[in-house]
């Protein structure tokens, strides 16, 4: 019997050996990872003091989870929702079911946070700008009425206060030893959920996303994956020590809600703008005069470049502290006060920390050779005095913006004072007169003007009606315009 199983037998274990041999042919190369229970003992290389290299065996240990319960209890009684409400005659009124008048409310929602003891608090400009009653609620649930500092809509930043002593606040952390990977938390309020503590890491610095709509905008944004949601919007980023290191302003979404990245104010970039605000009123803007652009590899190419990396400067405004200081177009900027400028947002960023009549150690490359400039910065009327909130806050009300005549505006013109209009706000008292930009304003009321100080001034004196002299370029006769303010 076994003789006649044999040939099946034969051939069934034939056929087996043939198949492994046909499978071990056409399977490829697998990698196979043992996880060994124990901890892992990895060779590295060290320098002995005598210089000689020698092997010696290091024990890497995994990092221990981050403890996030100190922040979180350091900054959310720092952090608070701010309520702004416009209740303005422009909303539309109807009548109620009791014969009443009322009017719809315009509002926005979001959070903030306590910078000192008697009451400042930071958030965005965009949550209070078009607000007429701003209420602050607090961790412990309190409720105050705030009043508005200041706001910066080029930075997105707004300081209001509220009448308190003994506020717990946040310290300021410095923003420029953040480092990407490290972890994070974001405080703040969504969907008016109080004290929300979010974590995640830094995953970008410097970054610009196109997201402010303003003059002299700088948008040098820290990136990170902290979940950041409507709401958030002027609440804390802090370290995991609990200090403030940006306010979140902004997330990238196409659904409305969060999905992935949320991007904060540098903390001392904040410390800048809220200072201003608070001392004047305005933010206090230092410029270098120059428009810009990042380099890119033909660029580099071009320019006779090492590397891919710094700011092309593509022009240079007559008058302004770079003028002054030799900078020219085609230089490329690399170093600003010796902390590496990169991209365009950096670089903004870092001249957005100054003030006008600031000095900056400015190092470029032009033609392959590195130089350093000394840049006395100034304000936009090319000049480095300090503006006073109230002033712009006048002129801007008669809806007008001006400044002083530049050294080849008075040679040309052959005046010795006179301030010029670069703006004029549509539907303003100045509109009305029909007054155009460019109007060079000489006297008011028969009184000379030379700064916007001056204009102010006499304008404030000027009574009910006031008669503006002027010129215009390329013009021969003066003009006059009468306008009466109450």
């Amino acid at each position: 019997m076994f003789k006649k199983y044999l040939p099946t037998v034969l051939a069934s274990l034939c056929s087996a050996l043939l198949a492994v041999a046909i499978y071990r042919l056409l399977e490829k190369p697998r990698e196979v990872i043992i996880r060994e229970p124990n901890d892992a003992w990895y060779q590295s290389r060290s320098v002995a003091r005598d210089g000689i290299t020698t092997d010696n065996a290091t024990r890497i240990l995994s990092a221990a989870p981050t403890e996030f319960t100190k922040a979180a209890g350091i900054a959310t009684p720092g952090v608070v929702n701010i309520q702004s409400v416009s209740t303005g005659g422009d909303g539309l009124s109807f009548d109620d079911l009791f014969g009443g008048e009322r009017y719809h409310q315009r509002g926005a929602s979001g959070s903030g946070v306590i910078i000192s003891k008697d009451g400042y608090i930071v958030t965005n400009h965009h949550v209070v700008a078009d607000g007429d009653k701003i209420s602050v609620s607090f961790s412990n649930n309190r409720e105050l009425k705030a009043v508005l500092i200041g706001s910066d809509p080029s930075t997105d930043l707004a300081l209001i206060k509220v009448e308190a002593d003994n506020l717990p606040f946040l310290t300021f952390g410095n923003s420029d030893s953040v480092q990407v990977g490290e972890w994070v938390l974001a405080v703040g309020n969504p969907f008016d959920l109080e004290s929300t503590v979010t974590a995640g890491i830094v995953s970008a610095k410097g970054r610009s996303i196109d997201v402010l709509d303003a003059q002299d905008k700088i948008e040098s944004f820290i990136q990170t994956d902290a979940a950041v949601n409507p709401g958030n919007s002027g609440g804390a980023l802090v370290n995991t020590e609990g200090e403030l290191i940006g306010i979140n302003t902004a997330i990238l979404t196409q659904s409305g809600q969060y999905e992935g990245y949320s991007f904060a104010v540098p903390a001392n970039l904040v410390r800048k703008v809220i200072g201003d605000l608070k001392n004047y009123g305005i933010v206090q803007r230092g410029l270098i005069g120059i428009r810009i652009e990042d380099v890119n590899s033909e660029l580099a190419r071009d320019l006779g470049l090492n590397n891919v990396e710094g700011v092309h400067i593509t022009g240079v405004t007559p008058g302004s502290g770079a003028a002054d200081a030799g900078l020219r177009t085609d230089d490329v900027i690399l170093r600003v006060n010796g902390v590496k400028t990169p991209t365009m947002p950096e670089l903004q960023e870092q001249v957005g920390r100054y003030s006008p009549g600031n000095v900056l150690k400015v190092e470029y490359v032009r033609n392959g050779k590195r130089a350093v400039a000394r840049v006395t910065l100034k304000n936009r009327s090319n000049r480095t005095t300090i503006v006073k909130g109230e002033d712009m806050k006048y002129l801007q009300k008669l809806g007008l913006e001006v400044r002083p005549l530049n050294a080849r505006e008075r040679q040309i013109l052959k005046l010795k004072n006179g301030v010029k209009v670069t703006s004029v706000l549509r539907g303003s008292t100045i509109d009305r007169t029909n007054l155009k930009p460019n109007f060079i304003i000489t006297e008011v009321n028969g009184l000379g003007v030379s700064s916007e100080t001056d204009l102010v001034t006499v304008l404030r004196k000027a009574g009910k009606e006031v008669k503006l002299k002027g010129v215009y370029e390329n013009v021969d006769e003066p003009y006059f315009y009468v306008f009466h303010v109450k």
